[in-house]
């Protein structure tokens, strides 16, 4: 093989973060999206998704701010630039590296 292969954003590539940052992608850019909505969206535990979005936000992929709607505090979570950026690196990385991986 004469290419060499591209490497995989390893914040993006677990399952839970590539379905969180894939699901935050179709919003517009500046949308969020409320966390019980994304938590009910993927099927995911609450302390599941916190742990996956706190390795986002740590990557600077997601942007969290947490506010209340009258006495209700509520979290609303939304892709950066930067996260939008790396979804785009990681899925012409991943189209790569299938479209180099031969077969039929």
């Amino acid at each position: 093989m004469d290419k060499a292969l591209p490497e995989l954003d390893p914040v993006i590539h677990a399952q839970a973060r590539l379905r969180v940052v894939a699901a935050l992608n179709v919003l517009g850019e500046g949308d969020e999206m409320a966390f019980n909505s994304l938590k009910d969206l993927l099927g995911m535990t609450a302390g599941n998704l916190s742990v996956h979005l706190t390795k986002l936000e740590e990557a600077g992929y997601v942007a969290i701010n947490k506010t209340h709607r009258g006495r209700t505090p509520v979290t609303f979570v939304a892709l950066t630039r930067r996260g939008r950026l790396a979804f785009e690196d990681y899925t012409r990385a991943i189209r790569t590296l299938l479209d180099n991986a031969g077969g039929v």
